[in-house]
């Protein structure tokens, strides 16, 4: 079953969800959505009794404000728990932790950190929301100075966040500092199947405009990238599933991974892939597989199939997010046109309500590998060239 919640639901999902008739839990999110006429509903009240009858049901949700309907009405189910896993970041570190027992972490209230001693905490950390979502709040602090306006910076997004998410999605009451994980970071789609056995469906690299960036602006799939990461992932993903007891649960895994090829886990997102509609469908964009189906039906990807001719191509996700020191009330518009003329190849384009959110949209892009400089631009922009102000 699928259920469906804001902040934003792709037409890629609606149609697959549609086509293949996926039974679709209806709740408040359907007064917002327009689904095709053909959709497959099933009451929540029908629902919960399928869903209950399982320890281990097949869900997925788009969204992970959906968490509070799942905690509330499948408490017969696994999913509670295992969501509490997850999104609890301290609860997770605990579960990892003998696997790196020299990494450092520390929960901390938010009235802690105004007074908070940071003299015994290794440098550069990381610090965060303990439940958080999309880089919201989240800082990297690498000298006590930086510290000062850190703190400043948490006390004065705290509320625009709370009117944004609920608190299953971003919680603010706790944070947890970890020291800051070296390499290069990457995100994995993958779900465990009904054996408890990790498939990914979606191999992705984060990169980043500098060593302060903490930021979601691009993010590439490729031929290459699949190809190098897919087994010792897979082996990765099957270490923490087991941990953790997993079966039939779609999640979204950021980690870091130094030289030395050590595979650091910075975060698993419970029941869903990239938020946002966004890596999935990039996936079926670049590759022509639908990770959505895959999870639903149980289906294992053949790579060597769907890698056949993507050599020398990148396929990017460009999170337009709000970086160009203007609010939302300062600006008139969003020059979207200009935006797609500095591509070489758009494969889609979804523009969002950015004064509701803090994103002009989300980009999709064929880039070939000597064409990388398109990529490089856009990862530095402040995004001002497209906007004009009031």
């Amino acid at each position: 079953m699928i259920v469906l919640d804001k902040p934003y639901v792709s037409d890629l999902l609606l149609k697959t969800i549609a086509n293949h008739q996926l039974p679709l839990i209806t709740n408040q999110s359907m007064e917002w959505l327009d689904c095709p006429s053909n959709t497959n509903f099933i009451e929540p009240e029908q629902a919960i009794i399928e869903l209950n009858s399982k320890e281990y049901p097949l869900l997925y949700s788009n969204s992970e404000n959906a968490i509070h309907w799942i905690v509330t009405n499948l408490k017969h189910t696994h999913l509670p728990e295992k969501i509490e896993l997850f999104k609890n970041k301290a609860k997770f570190r605990k579960l990892v932790s003998d696997l790196f027992p020299n990494f450092f972490y520390k929960e901390v209230s938010l009235e802690a950190i105004e007074n908070l001693d940071i003299s015994q905490i290794p440098m550069p950390f990381i610090i965060k929301p303990n439940v958080g979502f999309f880089s919201l709040d989240v800082y990297k602090v690498e000298n006590s100075m930086q510290w000062l306006t850190v703190k400043k910076n948490i006390v004065h997004s705290i509320q625009n966040i709370h009117n944004l998410y609920p608190t299953e999605v971003v919680d603010t009451r706790t944070f947890v500092i970890e020291q800051f994980i070296e390499g290069e970071e990457f995100a994995i789609d993958a779900y465990f199947n009904s054996l408890g056995e990790a498939v990914i469906v979606g191999i992705f690299k984060h990169l980043f405009s500098s060593d302060a960036d903490v930021s979601d602006r691009v993010y590439y799939t490729s031929k290459d990238l699949i190809e190098e990461n897919l087994e010792s992932f897979t082996n990765f993903l099957n270490e923490i599933g087991k941990r953790a007891r997993l079966k039939n649960f779609p999640v979204h895994v950021e980690i870091r991974v130094p030289k030395d090829g050590t595979i650091n886990p910075i975060e698993v997102n419970p029941m869903r892939f990239g938020g946002w509609c966004t890596t999935a469908d990039l996936t079926t964009h670049a590759f022509g597989m639908n990770p959505y189906l895959y999870y639903c039906n149980q289906l294992k990807p053949n790579w060597i199939e769907l890698l056949h001719e993507k050599q020398g191509k990148k396929y990017c996700m460009v999170l337009l997010d709000n970086s160009t020191g203007n609010t939302a009330s300062q600006i008139e518009s969003f020059n979207y046109a200009v935006l797609i003329n500095s591509f070489e190849k758009v494969l889609d384009l979804r523009k969002t309500n950015w004064k509701e959110y803090p994103l002009f949209g989300i980009l999709f892009t064929e880039t070939r590998e000597d064409n990388y400089q398109e990529i490089e631009k856009i990862l530095k922009s402040n995004l001002r060239e497209f906007i004009t102000l009031k």
